[in-house]
């Protein structure tokens, strides 16, 4: 664990007073979560209990090995989860101290008084931005207060371009959390500023300029984005689009700043502008990979850009193709992709016959050699051979496998550092020196660091200047070659298409075509080894091979106007016939993964120890707080950014300032005039911005004043006010008993039990067997959104919990809830896609016509309508209610509610449960729900089973005989055959 560094501890010191509940609003990579931790470690006692609420998976991690890190082990931290029986959190709220708990859970524990809420210290909650009406931290937060107002709730977040739209975020956020200090730490602060720039680390910027190739097709690109916004905003005149610049389309919330602004009307609007948005993350994404893949891979997602824009998922023609592809920029984009990787020079492509030519058949001469005892310099011999033409490269195709600048740039770096390290050798002083010579190069995605490790493990350093890793493209280009054909061969047998398969020597989840992994391959290397060079040498020597056919020639890959599609297919077509012909001998695969991943692989024995560290490169992804430890624990003296981050810069910066002493260097990577370049420039003044707007609505903000709120107080206004003279003279005694409703526990994943509780709603939860809200003794609501309702419609769920609601209740209501900000309209359901499976019961529905207009959509509104009709004429009691929002189904609950009895929680438990008292209260609720989904399993019978059997194990392991005598015959064979389907006989 780092050092505080005094802006640290100027934070803490503001924010730690247990009186006060504070939001604190950081700038990235300064170390938020070092704060948090520190602020965890005072608190940490067993006389206090803190919770820790909204933290991610990974996150949980992190935070529990930094405070054991810290020295908080007695208790430390403990981690809350769905495993965690109901006595054990229990036992873990009373015995205090620093727990880490899901909102969900949370929620729970408090309406069963589970968790002694009086005697909670402080809630923390990370990402604070995130908090809106609807989130369950906003509902942790009212139960909170309803019972405990001297405890503290402290809010962090360190993302301020969140919290900058609509109106008065910052307030609605402080309102939610009923927090009334903010503190905000931009890295223009006064005490930041002076921290950090007391210690600066050497930083060199290298500005590396993109081959003529990529600039074509970067301008490219930014023309193709150009034209596809103009064209957004000419179809939608009435919305406010002026947020949709190039600029903003550079960030991944580009999109869902689009979507945001297109929801309300997205019903309405036509396929044109549906397409307009897929196009636009699709350009972006290209601008992105044009910087980061090979050649070969961005020329083979193109390709696979051009086969999806013609062809459905169905096999039909698309209707609706991507303007875009269709202009003479996407002509640039494709027609300079493929010169980077190849030239065609002849009209087909086809293999050389081949010829035995003694003289050049180097591997006779070199056995004759040896026999003779002659001694024979290799070296000129080597360069010749191995420049070559390989001899699985089609005649007439010209690799030019061009590499990106960067990874020669990288290795003048690195050689750099290598001779900076010899130097502070040589010059090395008595006293040791602080940090490491391990070099750390840190890079954007994992696929990037994938790509350098590959380049640095197999590149050439006596190489030329954008040829040193041509062993590695070559390679590449052999499996580019082998995936070309094989989409050929497999679109001809009615196969589904793959994606380019990675080709390097780590990739141990590989398949050839025949689906051997790479583990089996492994297993058959020396069986197989000898067989695979005797092919090969056969191959070479001269075996007959078929001859080419001269009929068919190579189309060059051109992207003009409609026939943009046409080059890709006769390109695969010749390949494919290509590979059929140069490998006739069945035992030889053009793309044998042994031969490709295992040649290669270096003697484990001779690298077995441990390398030392001058002679260590550290490659890694850029990711949150966790690179503040990695820094700290590699104490690297040379950091390599090969692309620019605003907030692992800061995270240096962070790092050198806590490490007086050190010589840090960084060496900054960033392709000049690109969008690279511009977006790291946009993501800067972008925060700038942001902090200077919740800095000014700090400064004019109206601080709301909170209502005393206590439990039970509120309930019975409403009734007061609709109280009529016209009875009794408005003397009639009224109902003591607050108004509740009975909501079943998978429910707390929507937003709506949090909504009830704001409305002055007692909410119980409850494992309920019939409904999901119980809210009168004769109502039963079943709540559906517009996913869940298609998939309960497809699984044939929705007919048995309408049979099982109109056996129970009098009044049987489905609640049809769609989402706040998109459109209330079931056109919506025409963009989903269901992912049930098939049962087999019933026979497979025709598939679709492929020249239907329709055919891209597998549910319409009509369908579900009819569904909804004949579920109405089956259950003739069964009331449908359709809202527009969480917030509307709220208000329809509460009058529903009105001047009706209130429900029994004992009895509403009890119903569909065959009149057990103690049913929904078992020890293991997910195993029963687990046994409820099996066929053949009803809520008749489910009791029995249960009772027949211990656990889902042992039934599982139960014969079929055995499965039969509990459930039956029928059902008892549905429910075996479905647990033991695919197992081997």
């Amino acid at each position: 664990m780092s050092t505080l560094l005094p802006f640290h501890k100027d934070i803490i010191q503001e924010i730690c007073d247990p009186a006060t509940s504070d939001l604190l609003v950081v700038a990235r990579g300064l170390g938020l979560r070092r704060i948090v931790c520190s602020l965890m470690q005072i608190y940490d006692s067993p006389k206090n209990l803190v919770l820790l609420v909204n933290a991610s998976p990974e996150e949980e991690t992190a935070i529990g090995e930094e405070l054991g890190i810290m020295g908080c082990r007695r208790p430390g931290l403990r981690v809350v989860g769905y495993e965690t029986p109901r006595q054990e959190r229990q036992a873990l709220y009373q015995g205090g101290g620093l727990i880490m708990v899901t909102s969900r859970i949370l929620v729970v524990d408090m309406l069963q008084s589970d968790i002694p809420i009086d005697l909670i210290s402080g809630i923390l909650v990370l990402h604070a931005e995130k908090v809106t009406p609807l989130v369950l931290e906003a509902f942790v937060i009212r139960l909170f207060r309803e019972k405990n107002k001297n405890g503290f709730v402290k809010a962090f977040t360190d993302q301020p371009e969140h919290i900058t739209s609509g109106l008065s975020p910052l307030k609605n956020i402080m309102k939610e959390l009923q927090i009334r200090r903010v503190h905000i730490y931009p890295r223009f602060h006064e005490s930041i500023k002076s921290s950090l720039e007391r210690r600066q680390a050497d930083v060199i910027e290298l500005s590396q300029d993109m081959t003529e190739s990529m600039s074509e097709i970067h301008h490219a690109i930014i023309q193709c984005m150009t034209s596809t916004l103009s064209e957004l905003k000419r179809s939608n005149t009435t919305l406010d689009l002026d947020d949709l610049n190039v600029e903003n389309a550079y960030f991944k919330s580009f999109n869902v700043i689009v979507r945001k602004q297109l929801d309300p009307v997205w019903h309405k609007v036509g396929p044109k502008t549906k397409q307009l948005v897929n196009d636009l993350g699709t350009l972006r994404n290209l601008l992105y990979y044009l910087l980061t893949y090979d050649s070969l891979q961005f020329h083979a997602y193109l390709e696979t850009l051009i086969a999806a824009n013609t062809t459905t998922s169905t096999g039909g023609v698309k209707q609706h193709q991507s303007p875009w592809m269709l202009t003479d920029a996407a002509h640039i984009i494709f027609e300079s992709a493929r010169r980077r990787c190849y030239t065609v020079s002849s009209s087909s492509v086809k293999p050389a016959a081949p010829v035995i030519d003694l003289v050049d058949d180097e591997d006779a001469w070199d056995a004759l050699n040896e026999a003779e005892g002659i001694q024979i310099d290799k070296k000129g011999k080597g360069k010749e051979k191995k420049d070559r033409r390989p001899e699985w490269l089609p005649t007439g195709l010209d690799p030019i496998l061009e590499e990106l600048p960067k990874w020669d740039l990288l290795t003048q770096v690195l050689d750099e550092i290598e001779e900076e390290i010899v130097k502070l050798e040589m010059m090395k002083k008595s006293g040791p020196r602080l940090g490491s010579d391990t070099v750390l190069v840190m890079a954007s995605s994992t696929r990037t660091c994938n790509l350098i490790t590959d380049f640095l493990s197999s590149h050439n350093p006596t190489g030329t200047k954008g040829a040193k890793g041509r062993d590695m493209m070559m390679q590449k280009l052999r499996v580019y070659l082998w995936w070309k054909g094989k989409l050929s061969q497999r679109k001809e047998e009615g196969k589904s298409s793959f994606h380019l398969p990675d080709a390097s020597s780590t990739a141990a989840s590989m398949k050839d075509p025949k689906g051997t992994s790479l583990s089996e391959a492994l297993r058959k290397k020396d069986k197989e080894k000898a067989e695979r060079n005797q092919s090969r040498r056969r191959v070479r020597g001269g075996a007959p091979a078929a001859v080419a056919s001269d009929g068919r020639s190579t189309t060059k890959s051109s992207a003009t106007g409609q026939s943009s599609s046409a080059p890709a297919k006769p390109e695969a077509d010749v390949l494919a016939e290509f590979w059929s012909q140069v490998t006739p001998d069945a035992s030889i695969t053009p793309f044998d993964v042994s031969s490709i991943a295992l040649l290669d692989l270096p003697d484990l024995d001779d690298n077995y120890g441990l390398v030392v560290p001058s002679q260590t490169v550290v490659v890694r992804a850029y990711s949150d707080d966790s690179d503040d430890r990695i820094l700290a624990e590699l104490q690297p003296r040379f950091i390599v950014m090969y692309e620019p981050n605003m907030e692992f810069i800061r995270r240096i910066e962070v790092y050198r300032s806590a490490s007086p002493g050190m010589g840090v260097r960084v060496y900054h990577m960033v392709y000049g005039s690109s969008c690279e370049e511009h977006k790291y420039l946009a993501g800067i003044r972008k925060e700038k911005e942001s902090f200077e707007r919740l800095i000014k609505e700090r400064a004019t903000m109206l601080m709301p004043i909170y209502e005393e709120r206590r439990e039970g107080t509120g309930r019975n206004e409403e009734v007061i006010k609709t109280i009529s003279s016209r009875y009794a003279g408005g003397r009639r005694e009224l109902n003591a008993e607050p108004s509740k409703v009975i909501v079943d526990m998978r429910e707390f994943r929507s937003t709506l039990p949090s909504l009830l509780h704001a409305a002055n709603i007692l909410v119980i939860p409850a494992t309920l067997t019939v409904g999901d809200y119980i809210l009168t003794p004769e109502i039963c609501v079943e709540r559906k959104s517009l996913s869940d309702l298609v998939a309960s419609f497809n699984s044939g769920r929705l007919y048995t919990q309408c049979e099982l609601m109109s056996a129970h209740y009098k009044h049987p209501v489905l609640l049809i809830e769609f989402e706040e900000d998109k459109a209330f309209s079931l056109e919506l359901i025409t963009e989903m896609k269901s992912y049930v499976k098939p049962t087999g019961k019933y026979p497979a529905k025709k598939k679709p016509d492929a020249a239907a207009p329709n055919n891209t959509t597998a549910y319409s509104s009509v369908s579900v309508q009819s569904k909804l009709v004949l579920l109405t004429l089956h259950f003739p009691r069964l009331r449908i209610i359709w809202s527009s929002s969480p917030f509307s189904s709220s208000e329809i609950f509460t009058d529903l509610k009105r001047n009706q009895a209130e429900p029994d929680p004992t009895k509403a438990i009890a119903v569909g449960a065959d009149d057990d008292p103690d049913a929904g209260r078992g020890v293991n609720t997910a195993a029963e729900e687990l046994v409820r989904c099996l066929p053949g399993v009803t809520a008749k019978n489910v009791k029995y089973l249960m009772s027949r059997v211990g656990s889902v194990r042992e039934l599982c392991g139960s014969s079929l005989q055995e499965v039969q005598q509990i459930l039956g015959v029928v059902p008892g064979k549905e429910c075996w055959e479905f647990m033991h389907k695919g197992e081997k006989q």
